[in-house]
Order: structure tokens, then C-alpha cells, then sequence
């Protein structure tokens, strides 16, 4: 299971508080996110502090740059491996695996 960190999610805020949400979920654990948010932003909002671990060390891995250029924030999605989540639009009923690399 993926590591949470509820007070992590505070420091997250969405811009817009009256957007809808859409549903989601991370490893078959439903999940609620605004409209217009990344999948990388949604994941940060809802606590999900460890995205993925790096494969040569096994270090905890999470999204930094938030605009594609460091790979940080790798998930699989929908089936497809290695989606790059900041960059990808998060749309309802999306199933997003961190393949259990977000365990703490």
C-alpha cells in the first residue's frame, strides 16, 4: 500500500475549491481530486507522498519538477507503464498503480 501522509495534503490546496471532482483510484483505493488537476497534483493532494522508488537503490522517489523533466513522478496508468503523472490530465475513473513503490 502506498504511503500517506495526511498532513502532507495540507500544505496542498486546489486552486479552484469549487471544482468539480473527479474519482479515481490509487492500488484499488478510491480517490477524489478537482477537475483540471494533474495526475502527480492529485496524488500529492490526497497525501500520497512516494510515488515510485528508484530501481537501482530503492530510494524514495516523488514528483519534484512537476513539468516533465526529471521523470520523478513515473506511475503506471490505465495499464500504460512509466506515464509521466505531472504532465498527464487526470480524468475520472483513471486507475493509477504505484505498483506497491509507494510503500513506506
Amino acid at each position: 500500500m502506498a504511503a500517506r501522509d495526511r498532513t502532507l495534503s495540507a500544505a496542498f490546496r486546489p486552486l479552484d475549491p469549487g471544482a468539480a471532482q473527479l474519482g479515481y483510484a490509487v492500488d484499488g483505493v478510491p480517490a477524489q481530486a478537482p477537475a483540471g488537476s494533474s495526475i502527480a497534483g492529485a496524488l500529492l493532494l490526497a497525501g500520497y507522498r512516494v510515488i515510485r522508488r528508484a530501481p537501482a537503490d530503492g530510494a524514495p522517489r516523488a514528483p519534484y519538477c512537476m513539468m516533465g523533466a526529471c521523470h520523478e513522478c513515473l506511475a503506471t496508468v490505465d495499464g500504460v507503464p512509466d506515464v509521466q503523472t505531472c504532465l498527464t490530465p487526470l480524468r475520472k475513473g483513471m486507475q493509477v498503480s504505484l505498483g506497491g513503490h509507494g510503500a513506506a
